[in-house]
């Protein structure tokens, strides 16, 4: 019997969340859950409890959070890559789209790979962007609440 590893994108029911907030105080904090992939591989380890990869935290720049299949996330660090282009002075929607262009160039079959992303900088600037459609967030700040689905590259 031969087991077979592929995962269907925005299907099973399970994602990682992935929270970043942003203190009146300028101050910030992050944390990362996952409900992890179905029927994975036994041993194997996903990008939310690696930091850099699931999540990134730097009070002097920004925050990013992923989502999505962590093998292809841990290959970039996404959420450190995003963080640190912010740095460079990328918009935090910027630094997000220039992490996907990344995760779908050092990743065969992306038809079968789902990947978002989240950010937000120092001045509370926040963007977006996942690899297919069906990526969504809560956004909550001083003027409401909402339900935002992201753009994303196909």
């Amino acid at each position: 019997m031969n087991s077979e590893y592929k995962p269907v994108i925005n299907i099973e029911n399970h994602d990682t969340i992935g929270m970043r907030g942003l203190g009146q105080d300028g101050k910030m904090a992050g944390s990362c859950t996952t409900s992890g992939l179905a029927y994975k591989m036994h041993g194997r380890v996903g990008d939310s409890p690696i930091i850099g990869a699931g999540l990134y935290v730097d009070d002097e720049v920004g925050a990013a959070t992923a989502t999505g299949l962590g093998e292809s996330i841990i290959r970039i660090c996404g959420s450190f890559l995003i963080v640190e282009l912010m740095r460079q002075g990328r918009s935090p929607q910027e630094a997000c789209e220039e992490a996907v262009r990344r995760l779908i160039a050092k990743n065969r079959n992306i038809d079968d790979i789902q990947a978002g992303f989240l950010a937000f900088n120092k001045n509370g600037e926040y963007g977006a962007y996942a690899v297919h459609p069906g990526f969504n967030y809560a956004l909550h700040h001083s003027g409401g609440k909402s339900l935002v689905d992201s753009r994303s590259k196909f």
